[in-house]
C-alpha cells in the first residue's frame, strides 16, 4: 500500500491530471502524474488505470504498455493513506473499495496478455510494487529504492506480497516484508523483483528507441532487444547476497519474538552490527503487524496468486478495526508525534492465539 511523456503521439487520450495516456508507435503510454505526492495512487487513479489498461488490451493497434511514474523522485510510492484513514474515521466506504479495486488491477496486470514495462526509477513503494511486480519487464535505475515498508505504519505487505515476497529465494522476501527495509538496484536484481537496470540518462534514449522499434512477430522480444543494448540483468556486490546465509537462519525462525531475541544474542563480529540494527528496527515496527506478516508469507508460499489476493483481503476487512494500521497512520502521517501506541506494545507481548484469529475463516478456494 503506501505513500512525462512528450512526443508527437499518433493517438492521445491524456486523463485530467493524475494518470497520462497516450500511444507511440503501438505502445501504450501510462504515466503516474502526481509528483509531487510521490505518485502515490488514489482510488481515482485505480480506477483511470483499470479502464485504460482494458482498453489497450482490446485495441490491436496497441502492442505493448509501458508504465512509468512523472518526475525523478518516484515511480510509486505507495496508496494514498491518508484518505484512505479518513474514509474510515469518517464511516465512508472508500478505504473498502480500493483494496478491492486495487488488488483487482494488479491482477490485472499479472495477466495482461500484451507485454507490460516497468519503468522503476525512483521510490517503488507498497501500492507501487504492486503495480509492477505482475509486469513482464521491470526495469530499475540507480535511483530507484523498492520497499514493502507497510508494518512501519502498522499494516501489512498486501498488493501481492504475499506471493511476490514468498516467492524470493530462501527467507529474503520474509526478511523484507517483516522489517520492510529498502533494497537498491543490486538487490532488486538479486532477488527477482526487478529484471533490468538501466542508468537513469539513458531513460531518454530508451524512449526513443521505443519510438522507433520496428516491430516483429513477438512484442516481448523486440522490447527484450532494445532493453538489451541499453540495459544489464545483473549488477555486482549485491549486498543482500553477502547476508542471504544469516537472513537465510534468523528469519525461518518460527516467531516475531524468538527472531528478534536471537538477533540481539549475535556476537560474531562479521554479523553482529546487521542483527543488532536489525532487532532495533523491528523494534519500532508494529509487533502485531510483523507477526501477521511473518504468517502470511508462509502461508503465501503454498497459494496461487489468485488466492494470495484474497487472503490480503481477507485481512483488510479486519484490519481497519482490528489492527495497528489506524494509529500508525495517526502517529506518522496525522499528528506526526513518532510514537505510536501498538497494540501489543512489544514483541515478547504477541498472543499466538490473536495472530491465528485473523487467519481462522479464511476459506481456500478449490480449484
Amino acid at each position: 500500500m503506501t505513500a512525462q511523456v512528450s512526443s508527437e503521439a499518433s493517438h492521445s487520450d491524456i486523463f485530467q491530471d493524475e494518470v497520462q495516456a497516450e500511444v507511440r508507435n503501438h505502445i501504450g503510454h501510462l504515466t503516474l502524474n502526481r509528483p509531487a505526492g510521490l505518485n502515490a495512487i488514489t482510488l481515482d487513479m485505480v480506477r483511470r488505470l483499470t479502464a485504460q489498461l482494458q482498453d489497450w488490451a482490446d485495441d490491436p493497434q496497441v502492442y505493448a504498455v509501458v508504465l512509468r511514474g512523472a518526475g525523478e523522485k518516484a515511480f510509486c510510492a505507495g496508496g494514498d493513506i491518508r484518505s484512505l484513514y479518513d474514509s474510515f474515521k469518517n464511516g465512508d466506504t472508500l478505504h473498502e473499495d480500493f483494496f478491492v479495486e486495487e488488488y483487482a488491477l494488479d491482477l490485472i496486470i499479472h495477466h495482461y496478455r500484451k507485454p507490460v514495462l516497468a519503468l522503476m526509477d525512483g521510490f517503488v513503494l507498497g501500492g507501487g510494487m504492486g503495480l509492477v511486480q505482475g509486469a513482464d519487464l521491470r526495469v530499475v535505475t540507480e535511483r530507484s529504492r523498492l520497499a514493502m515498508p507497510e508494518v512501519a505504519i502498522g499494516y501489512f505487505p498486501d498488493v501481492g506480497g504475499s506471493y511476490f515476497l514468498s516467492r524470493i529465494p530462501g527467507e529474503l522476501g520474509t526478511y523484507l516484508g517483516v522489517t520492510g527495509v529498502q533494497i537498491r538496484a543490486a538487490d532488486a536484481l538479486y532477488c527477482g523483483l526487478a529484471d533490468w537496470c538501466i542508468d537513469s540518462v539513458r531513460l531518454t534514449e530508451l524512449d526513443h528507441k521505443l519510438d522507433r522499434l520496428h516491430w516483429h512477430d513477438s512484442p516481448l522480444k523486440d522490447l527484450q532487444g532494445v532493453l538489451a543494448k541499453l540495459a544489464v540483468q545483473q549488477l555486482p556486490d549485491a549486498p543482500l547476497a553477502a547476508l542471504r546465509p544469516v537472513i537465510d537462519h534468523f528469519f525461518a525462525l518460527p516467531d516475531i519474538p524468538s527472531i528478534v531475541e536471537q538477533l540481539q544474542a549475535v556476537t560474531v563480529a562479521d554479523t553482529h552490527e546487521w542483527a543488532l540494527a536489525t532487532a532495533h528496527l523491528m523494534q519500532t515496527r508494529s509487533p502485531l503487524a510483523m507477526a501477521v506478516t511473518l504468517q502470511m508469507l508462509r502461508q503465501g508460499r503454498h497459494l496461487p496468486l489468485e488466492q494470495c489476493f484474497a487472503l490480503e483481503l481477507h485481512l483488510d476487512r479486519q484490519w481497519f478495526v482490528r489492527g495497528d494500521l489506524i494509529e500508525g497512520v495517526r502517529a506518522l502521517i496525522i499528528d506526526k508525534d513518532k510514537t505510536p501506541h501498538w497494540n501489543p506494545p512489544t514483541v515478547q507481548e504477541l498472543d499466538a492465539t490473536s495472530i491465528e484469529s485473523f487467519f481462522r475463516d479464511f476459506v481456500q478456494i478449490e480449484k
